[in-house]
């Protein structure tokens, strides 16, 4: 009954702010900032411009808001919006592309990697990969796109996509090898 009661108010404040209700937006946008920072923050290294894409995914939120058809969550159209206003950001400072070069690594064909580092780490991790790897990886392994969606959205082959997310999934096993050679020395 609780679950009923969530998605009850949630309508009604969807159908509130539809009306430009300036309490059911800041309420709506109190509810989804967190979660759609991390979204933000995914693709986008620097805090203050992810923060930047949120505030202006916000505004596509609510300018459009009469697009939102309750179909899926509501959770789950905000977040399409905050993705694709994260790529557009990127875009905009021109600082992604999808690199072609073959990746030199050891070939490692069981992923058997033992991890033991925490969340901040793994981030720091993603960060650094080329920003090209770094969000086909994002919108594969975390968003759950599939290639063809990821093509779509980005502007690449399907085949690009593949690739990119292979050589980020290589390059983050090498840099996992080294951090966990340097932490646990195995000489």
């Amino acid at each position: 009954m609780k679950v009923i009661q969530l998605h009850t108010n949630e309508s009604a404040l969807i159908k509130r702010a539809l009306k430009n209700n300036r309490d059911a937006q800041h309420t709506l946008f109190e509810e989804h900032a967190p979660k759609m920072l991390s979204v933000c923050r995914y693709y986008i290294k620097d805090l203050q411009q992810a923060e930047e894409a949120m505030l202006n995914g916000f505004l596509k939120v609510f300018t459009g808001l009469k697009g939102y058809r309750n179909e899926g969550s509501f959770e789950g159209w905000i977040r399409r919006i905050m993705v694709r206003e994260s790529i557009s950001y990127l875009r905009s400072k021109k600082t992604f592309e999808f690199p072609v070069e073959d990746l030199v690594t050891e070939d490692d064909s069981h992923n058997n990697i033992e991890v033991d580092m925490g969340v901040a780490e793994i981030q720091q991790l993603i960060d650094n990969l080329p920003e090209g790897y770094k969000m086909v990886f994002i919108m594969y392994a975390v968003e759950g796109y599939k290639h063809h969606e990821i093509a779509e959205m980005l502007n690449i082959s399907e085949g690009t996509s593949k690739s990119q997310l292979f050589k980020a999934r290589k390059l983050l096993q090498v840099k996992i090898k080294e951090l966990n050679k340097t932490s646990y020395d195995t000489n």
